[in-house]
């Protein structure tokens, strides 16, 4: 189990750059926290009001911007607050956008009936916060902007052109309506999710990408896919790198021919020009398209052929083509030939309905990003306002330079990139996308006329050079600057800015580095919701498609059938999102050992727990388990997070007690119930820590090692004349435990340094190959493996396969997990008892071996939690499983799978088999290995005591050192 700032750094996951939402940063500040702790209510409920209108914007209106009258716009007509700043900055805005109305006077009618989207003042709270964000653009800006923009794009020059913008739509985004139904076509394959809608489940296909407008597979003369016997497929040439020497010409005609010696790719189909005698060679068809058309080409089903559509922008890029494939016929085939052969082709024809063969694989990121917009605006539509909605829809209406521009710069560090060093081969026009992106409010962008804040100047001058902050630096003071270090630089250039020595510090820097961009605050705080919507942990991000489409990583095949939402409503989400903020500014405060702001978070986690935060986490345990595997990491750990970091033990011990009668069941409480036993015997309360001791022992969410160190407690607690009777398990905690001692000469005996020895072969070895070498030549010829739980986590996995990703209502939610949301909780076993018996029947009837053997020859290298495929062989795997034999294997697994979470760490560090040849049969042994200075842990002691009740072989190898006599 992950604790501490581990587990903290985990759950934030993507640090958001945007700035703290200012209801927020309010109640952290110093000056409102005593107020917020005196009327905790008041405020937490204001916060959340404010919080619901949606994502901060990071550039606040002002102070007297809450108490503004609203006024309505003479551009847009929508209400917005009063102040100047909030006025000046929307009328920009309005203007950028070109949603100008007529210079007419609209009527009572008009007014009232006219607009197709009504937007309440939560919504427009909202979109005044985006539109602040643009604070910087001014009417010159926004005129070049615009001429800069009609210009460049071709999309509303046309009569045919998208209509008239509703006012509800976002900075020229489509309205709400017409920009789901460009995310979500009417044909869209969606993903292999089962919904429940009105008590029915609704089961949609899995296995398939969502199709994006980049897709461009053309299928001739036929409407039924499936019964076509000509296809055009729109794809490229890849690999030119390799044959730059051949001429390319537009139009010209070409065929493939395969390369079954290929050493890279088996299925790799090459691409000649036609006729030519020596067969002159353009390159290859992608990976994916070759993968299906290849055994179709093997087996002379089809005829292909086709023409160079274009010649690429770049000399080495991919050639964009058309290839023709055409079935053969063939009147000698026999029946089940020709069933094999229709398998192939509709194979093909299924692999090109999905819509990623076309595509070049430097836009396939581009694929990803959209697929996980679309799947997070058709699963969790009613987490968004309205505006947010439109704000992602209008995603899909960008072009690609500007879709693909924009997702580099969201993956990558930043915040601020210079537009004049960005060039990607997939982007044909840089500043174009920059234009468009910074007009649809996806990103802000910094030029010489505008004036950054100070924390926007403290982070574009990270964009500039050693070598340019000197010229700078020499050109300010007219002299050679004695900074040499980066730091010394940053900080004169920032401290000269600060104390108004040189205001026209900016232009400098802009004039060295031109026009740079950011994503907007608006972008990064829906996208990042809209990652942990999709991916539902902090540990996965769009590098999961990567690892996925370069092979790298494969997710196992299960069906997710969602019943419950995870957020039943927004200001669930909203909850969840402030407490990730709140854990994500400890976390930068601790970095920046900031401990007053860290006793601030806790101040405000403290509040939280007591107000709205446990009574929906409350409900959300007792209800639905799956829901809480995953929310419980929210709503719980964050200010169990924030609030253990104290060394203060009054103020933990008050907290653990809040968490322990507010929280009735959870995977903490045996921590937090052995931390408030230990805090209460250090302030010298040693009866109120036995209690709690023992109430500890009686709980039966206490497990494993907690419980073990709580039992231990007691018994050293209760001492007459506290208690006089002895408790009933202090025998069980006396158990012997047998130990072998061997001596290990030592290279190093520093403390706090891991030990290395000199093995019985003389090499340089850890304390474990010390100790399997001992059992290999004098303990008894054993073999074996230092895997600690990692070799009984993989035998759990392997043999456990298709219970784990069987089919149970809300426990896969997402594409990319590895296991099943419940995996950690009691509900793992009791939603799957029959299957789960089932297979351990099997197991204690002795089919183990043979249902590892298959489990590993389907699913070898398939991502799954706990099963690592490089660390343990086959053959170790099969030699374990033999000689512990079906009876003790079974008991085992079903400790695993009753309580995995609190048995999955902990076990010992050897496992040792060996056969007894002639005499037949085989054995094993578990042997846990302490150096010198080591003492078993309560988790390891929990486990050999659970281990010695299943009947296996257990002891405790103690290395000393050698004496100087010896």
């Amino acid at each position: 189990m992950l604790t501490g700032r581990e587990s903290l750094v985990r759950l934030i996951g993507r640090r958001r750059r945007s700035p703290l939402p200012a209801s927020l940063a309010a109640l952290l500040s110093s000056s409102s926290t005593s107020s917020h702790q005196a009327d905790n209510a008041g405020a937490g409920e204001a916060a959340r009001e404010a919080a619901a209108a949606g994502p901060s914007t990071g550039r606040s209106a002002g102070a007297d911007g809450a108490s503004a009258e609203w006024v309505a716009c003479p551009v847009c007509g929508e209400s917005i607050r009063g102040t100047d700043y909030c006025v000046n900055t929307h009328l920009d805005i309005c203007l950028a956008r070109g949603s100008k109305r007529k210079l007419t006077q609209s009527t009572l009618l008009d007014s009232r009936f006219n607009k197709t989207t009504t937007i309440g003042p939560t919504l427009d709270s909202l979109n005044n916060g985006y539109e602040a964000e643009n604070v910087g653009l001014t009417d010159e800006d926004v005129s070049s902007d615009r001429a800069f923009f009609s210009m460049n794009s071709n999309t509303g020059s046309s009569k045919d052109s998208t209509p008239a913008l509703s006012s509800g739509s976002l900075h020229g985004s489509l309205d709400i309506s017409k920009t789901l139904n460009r995310c979500m076509p009417s044909d869209a394959i969606l993903p292999n999710i089962k919904i429940a809608e009105n008590g029915d489940a609704v089961e949609k296909d899995s296995s398939c990408m969502l199709p994006t407008e980049t897709t461009s597979v053309s299928i001739d003369a036929c409407t039924d896919v499936d019964s076509s016997t000509k296809v055009a497929v729109d794809t490229v040439i890849v690999g030119r790198r390799f044959h730059e020497n051949v001429e390319l010409q537009e139009g010209v005609v070409i065929t493939v021919s395969r390369d079954p010696q290929n050493a890279k790719d088996s299925d790799a189909i090459k691409v000649l020009y036609a006729g030519s005698e020596c067969g002159q060679m353009l390159g290859y068809l992608p990976r994916e398209l070759a993968k299906v058309l290849a055994p179709l080409l093997d087996a002379h089903f089809v005829e292909c052929k086709g023409f160079v559509v274009g010649l690429p922008e770049q000399q080495l890029g991919d050639v964009p083509i058309q290839l023709t494939c055409e079935k053969c016929n063939n009147d000698n085939e026999t029946y089940s030939d020709l069933i094999h052969r229709q398998s192939l082709w509709e194979r093909f024809l299924g692999a090109i309905r999905n819509g990623n063969l076309q595509r070049p694989s430097s836009a396939r990121y581009q694929a990803n990003f959209n697929m996980m917009i679309t799947d997070v605006m058709a699963n969790h539509t009613h987490l968004s306002s309205d505006i947010e909605t439109s704000f992602l829809g209008s995603f899909k209406s960008l072009s690609n330079d500007g879709q693909r521009l924009f997702v580099r710069i969201y993956t990558r560090k930043g915040p601020w990139f210079r537009v004049s060093s960005i060039s990607y081969r997939e982007i044909s026009d840089v500043e174009h996308a920059a234009m468009e992106l910074k007009l649809a409010g996806y990103i802000y962008m910094l030029s010489c006329t505008d004036v950054p804040s100070e924390c926007e100047m403290e982070e574009i001058l990270d964009v500039l050079s050693v070598p340019e902050m000197k010229e700078i630096l020499k050109d300010l003071l007219k002299v050679n600057t004695s900074c040499t270090r980066r730091p010394e630089l940053l900080s004169t250039l920032l401290s000269m800015y600060n104390n108004g020595t040189c205001t026209a510090l900016p232009k400098k820097i802009l004039k060295w580095t031109g026009n740079c961009i950011r994503t907007s605050n608006m972008a990064d705080e829906l996208l990042w919701r809209v990652q942990r919507l999709f991916f539902l942990n902090g540990d996965q991000d769009l590098s999961s498609f990567l690892l996925v489409d370069l092979g790298l990583v494969k997710f196992p095949d299960y069906t997710c059938n969602i019943c419950h939402r995870i957020f039943k409503e927004r200001n669930d989400l909203l909850e969840y999102e402030e407490a990730i903020r709140v854990a994500q500014l400890m976390d930068e405060s601790l970095d920046n050992d900031n401990m007053e702001m860290v006793s601030r978070c806790a101040d405000l986690s403290e509040n939280r727990m007591k107000d709205h935060f446990l009574s929906v986490l409350k409900l959300i345990i007792l209800k639905n388990s799956p829901k809480s595997a995953f929310l419980g990491v929210s709503f719980r750990s964050v200010p169990n997070f924030v609030i253990l970091w104290g060394t203060r033990y009054a103020d933990a011990i008050r907290i653990l007690k809040i968490l322990l009668s507010k929280i009735a069941s959870g995977r903490r409480r045996g921590y937090w119930t052995l931390r408030l036993s230990v805090d209460l015997e250090h302030i010298g309360r040693p009866n109120e820590s036995l209690s709690v001791a023992e109430g500890g022992v009686i709980d039966p969410c206490v497990r494993a090692g907690s419980k073990i160190a709580l039992q231990k407690r007691v018994v050293r607690l209760s001492k007459p004349p506290r208690r006089w009777k002895v408790p009933s398990y202090a025998d069980s905690l006396r158990r012997n435990i047998e130990e072998v001692n061997i001596e290990g000469r030592p290279l190093n005996c520093e403390t706090g340094a891991k030990s290395v020895f000199y093995g019985y072969d003389g090499e340089l070895c850890g304390v474990e190959q010390l100790a399997l070498q001992y059992y290999a030549d004098e303990g008894g010829s054993w073999q074996g493996t230092h895997s600690e739980g990692g070799i009984w986590m993989t035998i759990f996995g392997l043999l456990m396969w298709d219970v784990i990703f069987s089919e149970v209502c809300d426990v896969f939610q997402s594409k990319f997990q590895t296991a099943p949301l419940d995996l950690e909780t009691d509900d793992f076993y009791k939603s799957r008892k029959g299957l789960i018996e089932s297979q351990l029947k099997r197991i204690q009837d002795g089919l183990a071996e043979e249902m590892l053997i298959t489990s590993w020859e389907l699913h070898q290298g398939t991502s799954c939690r706990g099963i690592n495929w490089d660390r343990h062989s086959m053959a170790d795997l099969r030699a374990a499983v033999a000689c512990v034999g079906g009876h003790r294997l079974a008991l085992l697994l079903r400790h695993l799978a009753l309580d995995y979470r609190s048995w999955s760490s902990g076990m010992p560090d050897l496992l040792l088999w060996r056969f007894n040849g002639e005499r037949g049969g085989a054995e094993a042994k578990l042997v846990e290995v302490k150096g010198p200075r080591d003492q078993l842990s309560e988790q390891q002691r929990a486990w050999i005591f659970v281990l010695m009740d299943f009947g296996f072989d257990v002891e405790v190898c103690k290395v000393s050192l050698v004496s100087k006599r010896r």
